[in-house]
């Protein structure tokens, strides 16, 4: 008998055994089995991913079908494939410093990398577009006009030697311990990540 409780894994789990995934879902799943290289293309929206781009994950980054206790990581569905996240932001690179008043844009990005890498995409460093609106109302056409011509230039070039765009590293589960923390051995990648530091008494 089901349980009275609504168990989010639970039910994409049975969907996926079941085959009883919304056809919209399957669709979208299916469209990135064969794709080489994904890219996530979002605006930075109050320092995180829009609701429609979480949306989408939530919908179909499904447990089950996509990842489970033995499918992830480097175990994952979408090993050997790459993944890349090509956002904008309004104001200028030094707000997104990791001392800026934006925040850190690496540790901004994490959780979106570390959902990539979880469901085994190898995912590549990011594109920014920095300072698309900063100053803007201030701005004539042409100002606007030059700003984007060189994002888009910038993108083009990214994207004509992406074969040599650096990795972001991120631990395997062959790094994890039984207690989900981090063996001593594993090197870290990841400012969210540390090693437990233990304080001896005397």
């Amino acid at each position: 008998m089901p349980s009275q409780r609504f168990d989010v894994q639970a039910e994409q789990r049975r969907a996926s055994d079941e085959a009883k995934i919304p056809a919209e879902v399957r669709h979208e799943i299916a469209s990135l089995d064969p794709a080489d290289l994904l890219i996530l293309q979002y605006p930075m929206w109050w320092h995180l991913p829009p609701a429609m781009m979480k949306g989408w994950m939530d919908r179909v980054l499904i447990y089950g079908e996509v990842y489970a206790s033995q499918k992830r990581f480097e175990k994952g569905r979408f090993l050997g494939k790459r993944a890349m996240i090509l956002v904008t932001v309004a104001t200028g690179s030094e707000t997104y410093d990791f001392n800026g008043r934006s925040g850190d844009i690496d540790l901004l990005l994490w959780p979106v990398h570390f959902s990539l890498a979880y469901v085994g995409f190898t995912v590549l460093e990011p594109f920014i577009a920095y300072g698309v609106e900063s100053g803007l109302r201030y701005s004539d056409d042409s100002v606007l006009q030059s700003r984007l011509e060189k994002v888009a230039s910038d993108l083009g070039d990214a994207l004509a030697v992406l074969n040599k765009r650096p990795n972001i590293p991120f631990n395997r589960m062959a790094e994890w311990g039984g207690d989900g923390r981090i063996v001593p051995s594993a090197q870290v990648h990841s400012p969210f990540i540390r090693h437990r530091r233990h304080l001896q008494l005397t």
